[in-house]
């Protein structure tokens, strides 16, 4: 696949490094549309397919972080936080958010191609990373349905219900849940785990698999901090404890 076909956005309301970015970026062959605000950057949105957005945190109508929670929960683009702030609190918060990589300025312009490079790519592979995870699955029609605790889970349809309420995933918890649902009672290693998810997160270690059952727990269990579900087997990873119906 010729990665250079994709089409960037870069989101950062200071004109010149804007400038900057825009330009190293078409001059290595990309495709890229640029913004100064979030609202700039919804129209931006709305009349072309993006597949990677490189989003400034600090913007003059809306908090980069809030932006990101947003584009998360609508959408699997690509996202790279470009910011000034160098506090680790804010890249943790980042990735929880959903971003998929941060960057801090100043930047060397290489690094970023490559991780742009290296995201885009991991991007292109999503649609038979998702084949194989449907094939790892496929069962007959009634049994992509399971019913643990309070909750109901419709694989097919990619729906999450708890009392009743639909409980909404993201791609990598969606994925981080299948991954649990379809090895009932097993210890899975936070590698294992890696290897069940699509790698969407620039170098994937401990912490990306401790955010998301984090995220799961919060969503689905009555109380996240004595969890019945996804219990956590020191020193060898996590395991589903819950009873499938």
């Amino acid at each position: 696949m010729n990665l250079k076909n994709k089409h960037i956005l870069v989101v950062e309301d200071e004109a010149i490094t804007r400038a900057k970015l825009v330009g190293y970026f078409q001059h290595e062959g990309y495709q890229v549309s640029e913004a100064a605000s979030k609202a700039e950057m919804n129209i931006v949105l709305n009349n072309h397919h993006i597949d990677l957005v490189m989003l400034d945190i600090n913007l003059p109508d809306e908090d980069g972080l809030m932006i990101t929670r947003t584009l998360r929960s609508q959408s699997n683009i690509g996202i790279i936080l470009v910011t000034g702030r160098t506090d680790a609190i804010d890249r943790i918060v980042g990735l929880e958010m959903g971003a998929d990589d941060y960057v801090t300025k100043p930047f060397e312009f290489r690094e970023l191609l490559v991780r742009v490079k290296n995201l885009l790519w991991r991007i292109s592979l999503t649609t038979q990373a998702n084949n194989e995870l449907a094939h790892a699955i496929k069962r007959d029609e009634n049994d992509e349905l399971f019913h643990f605790g309070d909750c109901t889970f419709d694989v097919s349809k990619r729906k999450l219900c708890r009392h009743g309420e639909q409980v909404k995933l993201t791609k990598a918890e969606f994925e981080m849940l299948v991954a649990f649902i379809t090895h009932p009672e097993r210890v899975l290693s936070r590698d294992r785990l890696l290897n069940l998810i699509n790698h969407r997160v620039e170098a994937p270690n401990d912490r990306t698999i401790d955010v998301l059952v984090r995220r799961l727990r919060n969503k689905i269990e009555s109380d996240p901090k004595n969890p019945a579900y996804f219990v956590t087997v020191h020193g060898e990873g996590y395991l589903f404890a819950a009873e499938l119906l």
